[in-house]
């Protein structure tokens, strides 16, 4: 499977996953000049920005390493951006879910909650 349909793939699997355990998805792919968020959901207490990370088999780091601090400050900006255009009443978290594929198929998902938080860190 290509990387970008993989990547397809793993949003799907992951946007499946949050609407499984209670969320409701406000957005996919979520873009602006800024940048882009994966997913946009939310629960009864927070407004999740959700970075979904991809990968396949023999992978030498884990998927959430991918989300290095350039790319968080700019999920942070884009996730400013959709608050002030959006009257939302929750506390924003900052998620990443990697989906691990083997053989074209998905083995694994893990759900990283409040994996940084709106400085990075």
């Amino acid at each position: 499977m290509d990387k970008q349909l993989l990547g397809i793939h793993g949003e799907f699997i992951a946007s499946r996953y949050l609407r499984e355990h209670g969320y409701d998805i406000l957005c996919a792919n979520y873009s602006c000049r800024l940048g882009e968020i994966d997913l946009i959901a939310e629960d009864k207490k927070y407004v999740c920005f959700v970075e979904v990370k991809t990968r396949s088999e023999n992978m030498k780091y884990s998927p959430a390493d991918a989300v290095d601090m350039p790319k968080r400050k700019r999920i942070i900006a884009t996730s400013n951006l959709f608050l002030k255009e959006n009257e939302i009443d929750r506390q924003p978290r900052f998620d990443i879910i990697e989906v691990y594929f083997e053989n074209n198929e998905p083995f694994k998902l893990n759900h990283i909650e409040g994996a940084f938080d709106a400085e990075g860190q």
